[in-house]
């Protein structure tokens, strides 16, 4: 008899990826995984105790692979740091919409969000670079800058519109300069 093929870790997670990019986070349980996996719920729940602990591996890999957007744009160079970060948040969203609403557009009113997190205090720090701004006045205008990217990505990821991408890399550098212009950087 052969051996039967063990169901990593990994499988789950890259299978219940593939789920919510397909059908959203709502069609996560244990037996669509499954059946992606082509096995029975057993290894769903011998590699995870709960099922919110595999929602919680997923938003990792989520948040993982948004980041790698992020990083990918601000490598290539074609916008300044500040701009690419946002111009990837935003195709992040067009690209990934199911991904992207499970990591933004959830309820998360009962979860410990830390109030400032490694990614903003790298887009302050940027901030202040590109500024000369620090402490609220950094933290602000980021907030402000991040809202205004935050919401086209948003409409990107609800199918509100589909912009042309030269437009959007427009709009931000116009919100951009607007904010620099109300903090007295003209």
């Amino acid at each position: 008899m052969p051996p039967k093929v063990k169901v990593k870790k990994e499988d789950v997670i890259n299978a219940t990826v593939d789920i919510v990019r397909s059908s959203g986070a709502q069609a996560i349980n244990a037996r669509t995984i499954a059946s992606a996996l082509n096995c029975s719920t057993q290894p769903v729940f011998s590699n995870f105790a709960s099922m919110d602990e595999l929602r919680l591996a997923v938003v990792e890999r989520a948040d993982q692979l948004c980041q790698e957007y992020m990083q990918r744009e601000v490598e290539s160079g074609e916008f300044p740091a500040y701009k690419a970060n946002g111009m990837a948040y935003i195709q992040f969203a067009k690209e990934e919409k199911e991904l992207f609403k499970l990591l933004y557009m959830r309820d998360r009113s009962s979860e410990l969000i830390p109030e400032t997190t490694e990614q903003n205090d790298k887009m302050e720090s940027i901030v202040h670079n590109n500024t000369g701004l620090s402490g609220v006045d950094a933290k602000l205008f980021h907030l402000e800058m991040w809202a205004y990217v935050h919401g086209i990505a948003t409409m990107f990821a609800t199918g509100f519109f589909d912009l042309d991408w030269e437009l959007v890399s427009r709009m931000l550098t116009d919100s951009y300069q607007g904010l620099r212009k109300q903090y007295g950087m003209e």
